[in-house]
């Protein structure tokens, strides 16, 4: 079956017409949510394959979420950090441990988490490493995906996010992801940061070589540069270990996390990292009137936690395998590949059948949410509570697309 652009209804903006037109959702109107699944409006269950870019881990409206949430909305939500609240200390501790660092940075959102990152990065080239004020330059990856900020757009190579929003924010440079020549060779006196996601999100789930992310860190290491890794969609539990990086046995100097670490209830991102990074910063310099707040903090603290047991890793990395499996039978059957690790997939279709969005609408059709991602690319992220025969059932219907 050929699905062709007269297949796909046009954007529908009268249905939401007070929304600015920033995404194309898929067509299911959410009503209400409970561990991999989404019932819309009309009454009709959904798989939940994407698990809100991975912002969902731990299932809709986990149930030890949402009680240490309930518990702590009849204490105190937020005071600002002009005053001190009794929950960001042992959050901010706790995930200090998890991540064998000393200190935490609490913001909101990824992309503040990673705004964040870059101010500290270059306070930290200046005060510590000595590089000239103002000339402090940031090395990134091509196919990145760190928000879509003025200054993350700035670096980016998607035209869709960066093209019209200048001028852009100048002090990085960017090269291939996976070539550790090209890194090497940009290094220079005023690199102070390189700022990678270990496996690409936005760019099709897209694993590295496996000696990439090692020759990065020697590379960061020698030079005196801070290795910066957004764990922000690949970290917490998705791949089957707690960072990615894990998987190359690769430590970074600054974590980046966000999405599931607000357990699918508020946005919760942090900047970890040990304190003679993040002591650069003093009081007046970063703030934020959110970043913290007692109501994010208790349900961080519950997230680390329940990653702290490791029974989440593991889950991923045994139901990850046989989704992997199943997603292999079609590789040469209408599928050109497929790759990820843990619960993560990304699924390359046979450009004849349509691009990903024609191939995801006709999947909400059969009852799967799933997204795609530049031309005919899939990415899955199912929150970690799905089980076997839903990974069956989800993988069938896509064999009904797919085939039928």
């Amino acid at each position: 079956m050929t699905l062709m652009p007269h297949d796909v209804k046009p954007p529908d903006h009268d249905v939401e017409p007070h929304v600015a037109h920033n995404y194309s959702p898929i067509p299911v109107t959410a009503a209400s949510a409970e561990g991999g699944w989404i019932t819309d409006v009309h009454g009709k269950r959904h798989l939940d394959c994407l698990g809100a870019y991975s912002a969902v881990n731990f299932g809709h409206r986990h149930p030890r979420i949402v009680a240490a949430a309930l518990e702590q909305i009849e204490r105190v939500t937020l005071t600002s950090r002009a005053f001190r609240s009794d929950r960001l200390e042992p959050f901010c501790a706790a995930l200090a441990e998890l991540c064998g660092k000393e200190m935490v940075l609490p913001m909101n959102t990824g992309a503040e988490a990673v705004e964040s990152a870059i101010k500290v990065a270059r306070k930290w080239g200046y005060d510590v490493k000595g590089v000239p004020d103002g000339r402090a330059t940031i090395i990134v990856a091509g196919g990145n995906f760190h928000g879509r900020t003025t200054t993350i757009i700035s670096f980016s190579d998607d035209p869709d996010a960066r093209n019209g929003f200048g001028p852009y924010t100048p002090g990085f440079v960017r090269v291939p992801y996976g070539d550790v020549e090209s890194l090497a060779a940009a290094i220079d006196e005023t690199t102070v940061g390189v700022l990678v996601e270990p496996i690409q999100g936005e760019a099709g789930i897209i694993v590295p070589p496996d000696d990439y992310l090692p020759r990065v860190r020697a590379l960061c290491t020698a030079a005196d540069v801070l290795l910066i890794a957004d764990e922000i969609q690949s970290g917490l539990g998705r791949t089957g270990r707690t960072f990615a990086l894990e998987h190359w046995g690769v430590e970074p100097d600054v974590y980046l996390l966000g999405k599931a670490l607000g357990g699918g209830i508020v946005p919760v991102s942090a900047v970890v990292a040990n304190s003679d990074i993040l002591g650069v910063l003093h009081p007046g310099q970063h703030g934020s009137t959110f970043g913290g707040n007692p109501l994010a903090a208790a349900i961080g603290h519950t997230v680390v936690d329940m990653l702290a047991e490791g029974t989440w890793q593991r889950r991923a990395t045994d139901l990850g395998n046989h989704l992997h499996t199943r997603l292999g039978e079609f590789v040469g059957h209408g599928v050109i590949a497929t790759r990820g690790l843990g619960l993560w997939a990304g699924i390359d279709l046979d450009p004849a059948l349509g691009t990903g969005k024609d191939f995801c609408l006709r999947l909400a059709e059969h009852g799967v949410l799933a997204k795609d991602t530049h031309g005919s690319t899939l990415r899955l992220a199912p929150p970690l509570v799905i089980t076997v025969p839903e990974i069956d059932w989800a993988v069938d219907r896509f064999a009904e697309v797919l085939h039928g």
